[in-house]
């Protein structure tokens, strides 16, 4: 097989390892037609913690000012809060300089429109039609605009966060919370939030320095300690956020981890029993999500992966969904905004807790219980849809398939997924089952068939 280029550009934006397929070069560029297709205008620019989000997120500036743009820096700044403010500031847009999860060595850059959303994948046509093309509207330096700045970023996305939230039901309750903030642009915020929730922090990498001390997404291997946190602290519950505070994992009260699929779960069985509606997530996502709108005769909407594909369905149905996500730990409230915010996600927790007078533990038994196991093997997009034709010739005639986002195959007692991935150069394998064993000679079964196939093509 050939070499895999670490650039990414999809729906999710642009993400590449640093010095060896992003450069502030590029990162200039893409600015540039950035600013040529939203046309001028002032332009929201900030960034997560990582030690490379100044050198690119300059660049950027760099890149606006040079067609005409006026840079709005905003510093360090959650994902969720940087786009409420990009809605509420009436910018023309945004560019977010993040690579979200993705391990230290990697970087990004998010784009934004006026709405505080991602663009569309209609929007990501045209931008990268400009940019391919390197067709950017350079302005005369008389008619560049100068650089400003925001210190206070994160405030207008607080305030909503507490005028739409049970403050005084969350702050007789005086939860003793653990929150790892993976040293992320989650701790922005997360310090101010809880402080105003009335809870008693104990906090871990809470600087926003970008000094990971474990890979920033929350899966169980990366979050060892905030598990022994919680145990030791007695706290009542823990939470992980990833590098730009968009995912949210939850540990119990015992210092179990829940799972990143539980977090979507969790919220909406409360949302649900207070808000009928429909629920809006991608393909990927638990089984659980099924049963717990069955519960409340909710339909369930599902879209492709990519937080867009989610939000573009929540704000095209009618009703409006009463809670939407990915089974990442993404959780999206539409009435705050249509975006995947960690915080709103530990607001939605925090009420559960106080309103039902249960522990986490609890919460999650009360759950249908699935197991999935999330994989991912080396591999492009061109190679990833080349063995999804063959898989899906093998499995005719034992599943429902579904094809709107790569393979999915639903079986009797399990359904598998195979996908190219929108953030990284590889392919993802995901298995989900009634028992973990089940789950797991699901994803053993398809990993063999998946590697004979490799070699083949």
């Amino acid at each position: 097989m050939k070499k895999i280029s670490s650039l990414k550009i999809s729906i999710s934006g642009v993400r590449g390892i640093i010095g060896e397929s992003l450069t502030p070069q590029l990162a200039a560029a893409f600015a540039q037609a950035f600013g040529t297709y939203i046309g001028g205008g002032p332009v929201i620019v900030g960034q997560d913690a990582r030690p490379s989000g100044t050198m690119l997120k300059q660049a950027v500036i760099s890149g606006l000012l040079a067609v005409g743009c006026q840079p709005v820096d905003v510093g360090i700044c959650p994902i969720p809060s940087f786009l409420f403010l990009t809605k509420e500031s009436k910018s023309s847009g945004g560019i977010a300089v993040t690579a979200s999860h993705n391990p230290k060595e990697w970087n990004g850059m998010k784009f934004i429109s006026r709405d505080g959303l991602y663009l569309t994948p209609h929007q990501t046509e045209e931008f990268l039609d400009i940019y391919h093309q390197g067709e950017f509207y350079f302005v005369e330096p008389e008619r560049y605009k100068g650089l400003k700045t925001e210190s206070n970023p994160a405030e207008p996305h607080l305030k909503k966060l507490l005028s739409y939230f049970d403050v005084d039901r969350i702050r007789g309750k005086k939860f003793k919370v653990a929150v790892d903030c993976s040293n992320g642009a989650g701790a922005v915020l997360a310090p101010r939030l809880l402080e105003a929730l009335g809870c008693e922090p104990i906090f871990i990498h809470c600087l926003p320095d970008g000094a990971f001390a474990h890979d920033p997404e929350p899966l169980p291997e990366n979050i060892v300690e905030i598990c022994r946190t919680v145990r030791e602290g007695k706290a009542d519950v823990g939470f992980v956020q990833d590098a730009d505070a968009d995912r949210l994992a939850v540990v119990s009260e015992k210092g179990e981890l829940l799972g990143e699929e539980s977090t979507l779960a969790l919220a909406a069985q409360y949302v649900l029993g207070k808000t009928p509606g429909p629920v809006v997530c991608n393909l990927s996502t638990t089984q659980a999500i099924d049963d717990i709108a069955g519960r409340f005769g909710a339909p369930v909407v599902r879209t492709k992966i990519g937080e867009i594909n989610v939000v573009e369905r929540i704000l095209a149905m009618e009703p409006r969904p009463a809670i939407g996500g990915e089974g990442n730990g993404g959780v999206i409230v539409p009435d705050i905004h249509p975006c995947r915010d960690s915080f709103a996600a530990m607001c939605v927790i925090l009420e559960y807790m106080a309103a039902s007078g249960k522990r986490v533990s609890a919460l999650q038994k009360s759950l249908p219980q699935y197991f999935m196991i999330k994989e991912k093997v080396s591999g492009s997009a061109e190679q990833a849809y080349r063995l999804i034709n063959l898989l899906r010739k093998k499995y005719e005639g034992k599943g429902r398939i579904e094809l709107l986002d790569g393979l999915k195959v639903r079986m009797n007692d399990h359904w598998i997924h195979v996908r190219p991935s929108n953030t990284e150069p590889i392919i993802r394998v995901i298995a989900e089952a009634k028992s973990r064993e089940k789950a797991k000679a699901a994803i053993r079964r398809l990993k063999r068939e998946i590697s004979a196939l490799q070699r083949k093509i």
